[in-house]
């Protein structure tokens, strides 16, 4: 999907640039594994250099998919050049900090409003609650601790000027909608936070589920800029443009990504696939295919993909399936009255669909050949 999400970076490039965007938060995560290929590292050192070349800001949180530790790496050289990271605990009371105001000296006044932004990272509860000193090794109890860091920092600097915050976070937040691309929060289910742990900032930019939603007035996910599941067929992808002054968050716009390709769930007998034109938008679709055939066709796939090139996934879900009760296949074994029946009753147990005459031809030519060389079955 490199050539997709070069796409997409192109997309958001030309945003920022046009909308004289100031500042781009990314809620991890940033990989799809922990080891990312040479490739993948290229994008990201290319995209990162476009967007601070359009002026604006780059602030980066890590996500459960990314090794904190490796995109850290040069965090201190890299805020040099605009693009911070906030990847580590000991990083979660160090917002980046931005003057507001029109002003032109906003920027030297030290008691002027401010735009505080604070990383959450992705938090695993065995590895940091004894750091936070949370009270149990649970989703909530990290996160909980580390918004009472960043509350109590919010607190002090409040005290001598105006501050608004903003938080972006890695996690499950309840009231989120999630899909098949992401992997459990913990082990046996998802653990998931309440919304009220992040009452009180300005705005919390949520990262880690792939559709972007709003949670409440102050909570999003930008969503993942690409469908990586069928599961995500019918999400509309984009982000949320954020407009702060000295007044504080103004206001929030939806920002929409164009897809390279679309996803196509189709499902139906595979002549009417085949031929419906009301299928026709699908042709260069990326497919996800259920045939209902009561029996499984041959050559399914080779088929579909006739019309459909770009058909990745193929099931069968026979009409009928659910209320017509299948023998076991011991059960068969039990039956059959010969070898013939044997094979032929196999293949109807493993794909569906008993064997036509030219299969039955070939599968009897066998069982006679090893008849003649004596070899019992």
């Amino acid at each position: 999907m490199l050539d997709a999400q070069r796409a997409f970076v192109d997309q958001l490039v030309s945003f920022v640039r046009d909308e004289s965007v100031d500042v781009v938060l990314i809620a991890g995560d940033v990989y799809d594994r922990a080891l990312p290929g040479v490739d993948v590292v290229s994008l990201l050192d290319d995209a990162l250099v476009r967007l601070t070349g359009t002026g604006a800001q780059v602030v980066l949180t890590s996500g459960n998919h990314d090794s904190a530790i490796r995109l850290g790496f040069a965090s201190r050289l890299l805020e040099r050049g605009g693009v911070h990271l906030r990847t580590r605990l000991a990083e979660l009371e160090q917002p980046v900090v931005f003057p507001l105001g029109n002003d032109p000296g906003a920027a030297d006044d030290p008691a002027g409003p401010v735009l505080a932004i604070y990383g959450i990272p992705w938090l695993e509860p065995r590895l940091v609650a004894e750091q936070l000193d949370a009270g149990t090794a649970s989703h909530f109890e990290v996160t909980r601790a580390a918004t009472e860091r960043i509350r109590a920092d919010l607190l002090n600097r409040s005290a001598t000027r105006t501050v608004h915050s903003v938080v972006l976070a890695h996690t499950f937040a309840s009231g989120g909608i999630s899909s098949d691309s992401e992997r459990d929060l913990s082990i046996g289910g998802v653990g998931a936070v309440p919304l009220d742990l992040f009452d009180g900032f300005g705005y919390t930019a949520l990262g880690h589920l792939h559709g972007r939603q709003e949670l409440s007035d102050t909570v999003r996910y930008s969503g993942s800029p690409l469908a990586y599941s069928f599961s995500e067929a019918k999400h509309n992808k984009g982000s949320w443009l954020v407009e702060v002054d000295a007044s504080g968050v103004t206001g929030v716009s939806a920002v929409l990504w164009d897809a390279p390709r679309a996803l196509a769930v189709l499902r139906g007998k595979l002549e009417h696939l085949l031929s419906a034109e009301e299928f026709a938008w699908a042709e260069n679709a990326y497919c996800q295919v259920t045939v209902t055939d009561a029996q499984r066709p041959a050559q399914a796939m080779e088929r579909l993909r006739r019309r459909f090139p770009d058909t990745l996934v193929l099931g069968f879900d026979p009409e009928g399936a659910a209320t017509t009760a299948k023998a076991s296949y011991s059960s068969r074994l039990a039956e059959a009255n010969d070898d013939l029946s044997v094979c032929c009753g196999f293949l109807d147990h493993v794909r569906g669909r008993g064997a036509d005459d030219a299969e039955s031809a070939v599968l009897a030519e066998a069982l006679e050949a090893v008849r003649l060389d004596g070899v019992s079955l």
